[in-house]
């Protein structure tokens, strides 16, 4: 009988610990699924800030001015606008070629 009674504490020990390990490891994979989940919400929120800020770049103001200032691009016109024609084809209108800046050529 006495084997009986240890082989049971035996078996509800191993049991207990069975059942700690399974609550521990419970709360750690509930805390990582809540860091998770507000990594997720940040990430989130980040994109949505970074796609308004892309959408108020790219507005076409905003490229107008840039390739005016930055790039001295003009409007095309037909004052500035070169044609090239291929032999037997029909004129294709050509962009304006820049000229070349002063500050490449020593």
């Amino acid at each position: 009988m006495t084997r009986l009674n240890v082989l049971l504490v035996l078996a509800v020990l191993a049991s207990a610990m069975v059942l700690v390990h399974s609550q521990y490891e419970s709360r750690r994979l509930f805390m990582a699924l809540e860091a998770a989940n507000k990594d997720a919400h940040r990430l989130e929120i980040e994109r949505d800030r970074l796609e308004v800020e892309r959408r108020a770049q790219a507005t076409p103001l905003r490229v107008e001015k840039i390739a005016r200032q930055q790039l001295q691009m003009k409007t095309a016109s037909p004052a500035i606008t070169q044609y090239v024609s291929l032999s037997g084809k029909a004129p294709v209108p050509v962009a304006p070629v820049a000229a070349p800046s002063k500050e490449a050529h020593p």
